[in-house]
């Protein structure tokens, strides 16, 4: 996967996409990313990248011209155009099944805003997606495209040690993860599940997946709304809901 990220703060990026997982991702040849800092496109002789609103209102807002170019000139050196995304409290609340989406592309643009806003045809005609991580506003879009570069890179093969790691994350599977234990197995009294210590293999992940749901049932009941549940699953519910 290759990353252009469009930003006016590049150096922003640096402790992020060089250190950890995602260090080691690059040296795995699992995605190359490069900044583009979309002032250097404007036409503007003084530089500038953002003007009042039309109809007035507080604040700038970023025009349209040197983000135009800026992507354009991503598009011209490639063959498929690539996912566009814009980084917008009012996109699409961001979750595991998106980043899952992205991570089976193979080239992605990011872009990161700042001011009041976009020029609505930035969003219009450039743009394929729409992403939000929260509803609250940021100083600007590098925070949020952060958070899913980093969600999506250690999904792409080979990212992860453990290729199971990511299927067994939480939301992934429609459930919050079960608990983790690791030793000891006594400390100041507080004891690791015996059945993790059996050795019995189907009996450890019945009681996973048995803490998986319970998880999700008491922190986050909605996810379990559109979930089909089995036989197992009801009883394990009804049993927590009379106890």
């Amino acid at each position: 996967m290759h990353i252009d990220i469009l930003t006016l703060f590049p150096e922003m990026f640096d402790g992020v996409l060089n250190h950890s997982i995602l260090k080691r991702a690059q040296e795995r040849d699992a995605f190359t990313y490069n900044y583009v800092n979309f002032r250097d496109y404007t036409t503007n002789k003084h530089n500038k990248v953002d003007d009042y609103p039309y109809g007035g209102g507080a604040g700038l807002v970023l025009t349209p011209q040197p983000i135009f170019d800026a992507v354009e000139a991503i598009q011209e050196k490639v063959d498929k155009k690539p996912r566009v995304v814009l980084m917008c409290p009012q996109g699409e609340p961001y979750n595991q099944q998106k980043a899952e989406e992205l991570a089976k592309e193979d080239h992605l643009v990011f872009i990161c805003g700042h001011y009041e806003g976009y020029d609505e045809r930035i969003r219009k005609e450039l743009v394929t997606d729409e992403i939000s991580i929260g509803d609250y506003v940021l100083t600007g879009g590098e925070l949020g495209s952060m958070v899913v570069i980093d969600s999506v890179v250690r999904l792409l093969p080979g990212v992860l040690g453990n290729e199971q790691s990511a299927p067994e994350d939480s939301f992934s599977s429609g459930l919050l993860e079960h608990p983790h234990y690791t030793r000891p197995a006594d400390f100041r009294g507080h004891k690791v599940p015996d059945v993790l210590l059996s050795g019995n293999h189907a009996k450890i992940d019945e009681w996973r997946h048995q803490q998986s749901l319970k998880r999700t049932y008491q922190r986050r009941p909605d996810l379990l709304q559109e979930r089909e549940l089995s036989d197992r699953e009801k009883t394990w519910i009804e049993e927590w809901k009379n106890s």
